[in-house]
């Protein structure tokens, strides 16, 4: 009985070491391919995650400046903002995309009318540069509702022109 057992063992034990001898076959080659020529790909908007498929892209606002005061449209396209700081007119100056610009004028006359005293007449004031804006040399008393008159001035002295004029219905 123990013959044919020890008789199996070896016949295992010998097909196990020859097993192992034998070398081991190379990896199969992957299988080639044409050179192809490589086309770099097209450009791809990025996708916003919360676009949503089928409905057009919302375009966000462009956010439009906000300019201080009361804004007054000039005829070439720029605009005025005029507003009452510390109890004096103060005029500033926008290009066409409402930033901030410098005066293209000398000074400015302002004229409203008293609302204190009949007797008395206007109230006049000139306004003067001060860094990137005109500044009033009156202080302006409440109540600030009434009409006011601007004219623009070019120019010094008696040569001093005016280039443009405005009636404002000052609410301040």
């Amino acid at each position: 009985m123990k013959s044919p057992f020890v008789l199996a063992a070896v016949l295992l034990a010998a097909g196990q070491l020859s097993a192992q001898n034998q070398p081991v076959p190379p990896p199969a080659a992957p299988p080639t391919t044409p050179k192809t020529t490589v086309v770099a790909p097209a450009v791809v908007k990025p996708v916003d995650p919360k676009a949503v498929p089928g409905k057009p892209a919302v375009k966000k606002p462009e956010v439009v400046p906000v300019i201080p005061g009361q804004t007054i449209a000039r005829g070439n396209g720029t605009y005025l903002g005029l507003q009452v700081v510390n109890g004096n007119f103060v005029l500033s100056f926008y290009d066409k995309k409402k930033k901030p610009m410098l005066p293209d004028v000398t000074r400015v006359t302002a004229r409203w009318p008293n609302l204190r005293s009949a007797t008395t007449g206007d109230n006049r004031a000139v306004l003067n540069r001060d860094g990137n804006v005109l500044v009033g040399n009156k202080s302006v008393v409440a109540p600030l509702t009434f009409n006011l008159r601007l004219a623009l001035l070019v120019g010094d002295g008696e040569e001093a022109k005016v280039v443009e004029s405005y009636v404002v219905p000052f609410k301040g």
